[in-house]
């Protein structure tokens, strides 16, 4: 019944008074039960028309409990009240309680219409309720509505989240004429199982229609290139949002600046980011975790300041993303500084920040601290267990890495792939061969995971190192897959440590051709055939680099000293204190020959890669930032200094001699592993 049909209805004014306000909506649920009473004292509490408004107004309010009872009050709902119910329930994510009413309104004889069918899907989707979706399938077809764009669009919405992507894609293909949501469902679909090309492909067939994508769809596309690594999709696409100018929506912006910087291109990404008319917190956390992860960590901390400026507070993820670019430069009071922006119990309830702060400081090779935080965490996942492994093992305490394992499956929880990355690293860190066979076999025989390339590189690492070149070999040949640049210079690593030139030769080769660009593996194979007096070999693969304009990355070294990070590089004569950087060596070096050190220089041949030829023993950047250390730094502090580089086997031998003469604690943290040098002698057991 309604107002048009009661002839005892109230005045035609009152009820547009009634409608206005409802039309106007509430700001409390207290001037809605106002109107509602008007509604009960005029007598029209059964009029369709206006509760369905009022059931609108309840629904936005977010009181869904005061809607439930002044729906059953109602004595003879109609399809639209119904509708709204459905309707409301979904909008509040209350899938269940929509599906009820749905069963309800099918058992007081109603007929689903347009209007009902795309809510109820809706909930069927996003409970995986593929049941009840297909009889609703049915009575679509019976009902005659199978060629409603949004009905249709719904049910290619169930099949694509239920996983039935052939079917989903079929029922797309009878849509008659495809809307940009119809595409946008599909697309979404292919992205939620991790079928990134086709959601590139259906985003270029949905372009050629002439529809132009919405927001939401240029975000999903962009996730899709983000995953391949598709730089030249991504580009394209980029092309595109700069010609519609779509790039002045922030979410599309942003996943644009994620795209380039997971691709690499953090140039790109700059550029993309400077020119953002307006940026949310998650873009700086985008671009701050992309400086980090693609190894320029004083451009993250750089751009983390200047987030603060602007007066932003730093979310999860840009802390992440900070505390990645401190524990990369190993600069432990510059992250102290950082982490203590967020309150303590903020690292203790949240995993993904608890993660970090432990990763950060056993980078900084401070365990203790690290173990602190892994010990007081509040709720422990699988990742925060496998950063405690990896950190353990990677300061040399493999031992208690083995037993933090052993307690895994006692809490509930089941080892990983990256589990195992811990375990074997530490097994190749400590040269414990039998121990990084079990564990590696365990991986398939006890867990039945499959080990991934990484993990054969991690064994091969360890026979190689321990001097099992032919056994390490085999394993190259033998893995499932084609092995990459890691594992081939693992084996070059064992090469080189056991001075096998010919196998060396014939890794080096492979590893030209998988990576044309790397300076270090011509150089290397070039100093190989020099330790061979093969010398035109040798003059011939380096004009073969000048004539590709390949060069040689230069030895990089980083200390920390009152939180700001100081840089050298090799060679380095820029720095304010030079003069005394270099007379605090010429002490140390007389020092050393005292001690009957002599520079080693066949070392030069070897680890060729690390160091520029031309440049003396005595100038590597490592010794460059110990002595300044030694000039700066407290003598009751630890001297900590990050490379980015592998520390050659001069260097290791002087800096235990240094550590010795000093008296000092000096860590250095090369890009394989810590060494710990104090009174002379190394943590690693000069085993690296």
């Amino acid at each position: 019944m309604t107002i048009f049909t009661n002839p005892n209805s109230p005045s035609t004014s009152t009820v547009l008074e009634l409608q206005k306000c409802l039309l106007q909506g509430f700001k409390s649920v207290k001037q809605l039960k106002h109107v509602h009473t008007r509604l009960l004292r005029l007598g029209l509490h059964q009029d369709n028309y206006l509760i369905n408004m009022i059931l609108r107004s309840c629904f936005d309010s977010g009181d869904t409990n005061y809607t439930r009872v002044l729906f059953k009050q109602i004595k003879e709902p109609n399809v639209y009240l119904w509708n709204t119910m459905i309707r409301g329930f979904v909008s509040k994510d209350d899938f269940h309680e929509a599906l009820k009413l749905y069963g309800l309104m099918r058992r007081e004889s109603f007929l689903p219409n347009n209007f009902t069918f795309p809510f109820v899907l809706k909930a069927c989707a996003r409970l995986s309720d593929l049941k009840l979706g297909l009889k609703i399938h049915t009575l679509v077809v019976k009902a005659g509505f199978d060629f409603d764009v949004f009905v249709k669009t719904s049910l290619v919405c169930l099949y694509a989240k239920c996983g039935y992507l052939k079917d989903a894609f079929n029922i797309f293909n009878d849509i008659p004429v495809k809307n940009i949501v119809s595409w946008t469902a599909i697309i979404s679909g292919y992205l939620s199982f991790n079928r990134f090309e086709e959601v590139i492909d259906m985003f270029e067939r949905m372009l050629s229609t002439g529809l132009k994508p919405d927001s939401f769809t240029l975000v999903r596309v962009l996730s899709a290139c983000t995953h391949l690594g598709d730089l030249k999709s991504g580009e394209r696409i980029h092309r595109y949002i700069f010609e519609t100018d779509s790039g002045r929506n922030v979410f599309v912006a942003t996943s644009l600046v994620d795209m380039y910087a997971k691709c690499g291109s953090m140039d790109r990404a700059r550029t993309v980011f400077d020119k953002m008319p307006e940026k949310d917190i998650v873009t700086w956390s985008v671009m701050i975790m992309g400086y980090a992860s693609n190894g320029l960590p004083k451009e993250a901390l750089d751009l983390f300041f200047q987030m603060r400026r602007e007066n932003l507070e730093p979310d999860c993820y840009s802390m992440v993303g900070v505390l990645s670019a401190c524990a990369r430069l190993g600069a432990l009071k510059l992250g102290d500084w950082v982490s203590s922006l967020i309150d303590y119990n903020g690292f203790l309830s949240n995993s993904i920040l608890g993660t970090a702060l432990i990763d950060f400081y056993a980078k900084c090779g401070s365990m203790s601290r690290a173990w602190r935080i892994f010990r007081e965490m509040k709720e422990r996942d699988l990742v925060l267990w496998n950063a405690a492994i990896s950190g353990l093992a990677m300061n040399g305490h493999v031992k208690a890495a083995f037993g933090l394992f052993a307690q895994i499956e006692k809490f509930g929880l089941r080892p990983d792939e990256n589990t195992f990355m811990g375990l074997l690293c530490g097994c190749t860190h400590a040269g414990l061969i039998d121990d990084g066979r079990r564990y590696f076999n365990s991986i398939t025989h006890v867990f039945s995971l499959t080990p991934t390339i990484e993990h054969y590189g991690c064994m091969v690492d360890l026979l190689g190192r321990a001097g099992l070149l032919d056994e390490a070999h085999e394993l190259t040949k033998k893995m499932p897959m084609e092995p990459n640049a890691v594992v081939l210079g693992a084996l070059l690593g064992g090469c080189r440590l056991h001075k096998d030139a010919q196998l060396a030769e014939h890794v080096l080769r492979k590893l030209i051709e998988i990576e044309p660009s790397n300076s270090g593996n011509y150089v290397l194979l070039s100093n190989i055939y020099s330790a061979n007096c093969r010398w035109d070999d040798a003059a011939d693969l380096r004009s073969i680099m000048k004539e590709r304009g390949i060069q040689k990355t230069r030895g990089c070294s980083w200390i920390e000293v009152d939180g700001v990070v100081h840089e050298f590089l090799v060679g380095e004569n820029s720095h304010p204190l030079t003069e005394k950087i270099y007379a605090k060596l010429e002490e140390l070096g007389k020092e050393l020959k005292a001690e009957g050190y002599v520079p080693t220089t066949e070392f030069v041949l070897f680890d060729i890669e690390e160091e520029e030829k031309e440049h003396i023993l005595g100038c590597h950047s490592e010794k460059l930032a110990i002595a300044f250390g030694l000039i700066c730094v407290s003598s009751k502090d630890v001297i900590r200094v990050v490379k980015n580089l592998r520390v050659c086997g001069d260097c290791h031998l002087a800096i235990k001699l240094i550590s010795r003469i000093t008296g000092r604690e000096i860590i250095v943290r090369d890009n394989n592993r810590f060494h710990c040098f104090v009174d002379g002698s190394c943590s690693c057991k000069d085993y690296w």
